[in-house]
C-alpha cells in the first residue's frame, strides 16, 4: 500500500490521539506523561527509540537498504491557556490547552510511524522522528541539537496545522516562511518625586511613552518598505502610586524580521531612539537585546519536493500558495543545520467551529486535516530516500 492509503487506514487513529493529547496538555520542557504515551505508542509500532533530555523522544525508522538520513519533527508542548471549547476531548488539565496544534503534529508523526515502518521495505536510508519538546519557549529544538539528534541527518521536513488555512489546502513554498523573533528590554532611570511637583523629578514613564512611540519609527522610516519588520512593546511597568512619581520604568517587547541585515541593525536602531529619547527628558535608558529563534526559510529543491509529494496525496488543488508570517517557530534551529521546508497544513473549517486563531481559548482544527498531515509526513520521506 502506499502512504496515501495507509494515511486513510490510520486516520482515526491518528484522531484517537491527537484527542489523547490534547485532553492531557503539558506545559513546555514538562511533558512527561505525552513523552511516556509516545514511547509507550513506539513500543507498540515496532520503532526503537531513544530518550533525549528530559522529555524529547527520537524514533529510527531504518530501511531495507543504506542511503540518506531525513528528519521529520513534531513538536508535543501545550500552552498556558484556559479552554473554552465545549468538546468532549477538552483539556482536564486546567489552565494548559493545546491551543497551537502540537498534539496533532505529534499524533501525525505517530501516524507517520507506523506508515513508514509498515513500508520500511521499500526505504532506502533511515528516518528519524523527532518528538519534541519547549517549542513554545523556543527551547526544544536547541537541546536535541545539543544532544546531537542532527548528526548524521542530511534533511528536515516539519509542519505546522494552520487555522488560516482551509482544510484540504498545504503550502510548502520556497523561501521566508515565518519570522526571526527577538526580545528586548529597555530599563529606564529617571528621578522620583511627588506627583504635584514633576519639574523636582525625572519622570520615567513619561520616557518610557515617549520611547514606546519613537521606536514606531524604525518600522516606518528606517527599513526598506520591502523587508517586512514589526517592532512591538508588550510590557509597560512604571510607578507605584497615582501621586508618586515614577523614577524608574521597564519596557518589554518584540522584535519581528526576515532580513538578516535588518534584524542585524536592529540592535543599534532600539539602542539608539531609546538611549537618546531617555536624553531628551533628562533620563537614562539601557537596551538588552536578546536574539530569539531564526527565521524559517524554505530550502528551493525541498519545498520542489515537498509540493510533489502533496499532489501525489491531494492533487494539484491541495498545493496552496500563503503568505510569510511574523510567527516564529524553532524549527529554524534544525533548518541551520540541514536544508529542508516547514509546511503549512490547513486545519481551517469555519463549519466545524475551526476558525478560531492560535493561542486563542478556542482554538481547534478541522481533523480532517490529520490525514493530509500524516501522509505528508511519510511521502516526503520516502520521496525524499528515493533520489
Amino acid at each position: 500500500m502506499e502512504a496515501k492509503s495507509l494515511a486513510n487506514k490510520y486516520k482515526q487513529y491518528v484522531i484517537d490521539m491527537r484527542r489523547e493529547f490534547h485532553m492531557n496538555p503539558e506545559p513546555s520542557l514538562k511533558e512527561y506523561r505525552t513523552s511516556k504515551r509516545i514511547k509507550e505508542e513506539l513500543d507498540k509500532i515496532g520503532v526503537p527509540y531513544i530518550t533525549v533530555g528530559e522529555t524529547a523522544v527520537v524514533g529510527t525508522v531504518e530501511g531495507a537498504k543504506p542511503g540518506k538520513t531525513v528528519g521529520l519533527r513534531g513538536d508535543m508542548d501545550a500552552l498556558e491557556l484556559l479552554e473554552q471549547n465545549d468538546v468532549e476531548y477538552k483539556s482536564q488539565n486546567e489552565g494548559y490547552m493545546h491551543g497551537c496544534g502540537h498534539d496533532g503534529h505529534t499524533a501525525m508523526l505517530l501516524g507517520a510511524a507506523k506508515i513508514l515502518n509498515e513500508m520500511k521495505d521499500q526505504l532506502k536510508g533511515t528516518v528519524k522522528l523527532f518528538f519534541q519538546p519547549g517549542e513554545e519557549v523556543a527551547l526544544g529544538a536547541k537541546i536535541m541539537i545539543d544532544e546531537g539528534v542532527m548528526e548524521g541527518v542530511d534533511e528536515v521536513f516539519g509542519m505546522h496545522l494552520w487555522s488560516p488555512l482551509e482544510v484540504g489546502k498545504i503550502s510548502v513554498e520556497a523561501g521566508p516562511r515565518m519570522a526571526a523573533t527577538d526580545i528586548i528590554k529597555i530599563k529606564i532611570q529617571g528621578k522620583g518625586g511627588h506627583g504635584s511637583a514633576p519639574h523636582q523629578g525625572v519622570d520615567a514613564a513619561v520616557i518610557a511613552s515617549a520611547i514606546v512611540m519613537n521606536l514606531q519609527s524604525i518600522v516606518s522610516r528606517e527599513i526598506n518598505p520591502l523587508d517586512p519588520a514589526v517592532v512591538s512593546i508588550g510590557l509597560l511597568k512604571a510607578g507605584s502610586r497615582f501621586n508618586v512619581l515614577p523614577g524608574d520604568a521597564i519596557l518589554e517587547g518584540n522584535v519581528r524580521t526576515f532580513n538578516p541585515e535588518v534584524r542585524k541593525a536592529m540592535p543599534e536602531m532600539i539602542k539608539r531612539i531609546a538611549e537618546y529619547t531617555a536624553k531628551s527628558y533628562r533620563g537614562e535608558a539601557e537596551l538588552e537585546y536578546i536574539y530569539g529563534t531564526p527565521d524559517v526559510t524554505n530550502n528551493e529543491v525541498s519545498s520542489a519536493r515537498a509540493a510533489k509529494a502533496v499532489e501525489k496525496i491531494m492533487g494539484k488543488q491541495g498545493v496552496a500558495l500563503f503568505e510569510k508570517v511574523t510567527g516564529g517557530e524553532d524549527f529554524s534551529y534544525f533548518m541551520e543545520k540541514a536544508p529542508g521546508v516547514l509546511a503549512l497544513v490547513g486545519c481551517g473549517n469555519p463549519a466545524k467551529q475551526a476558525n478560531y486563531p492560535h493561542h486563542h481559548p478556542n482554538f481547534n482544527i478541522d481533523e480532517d486535516a490529520l490525514e493530509y498531515g500524516t501522509a505528508l509526513y511519510a511521502q516526503y520521506a520516502l520521496d525524499y530516500l528515493s533520489e
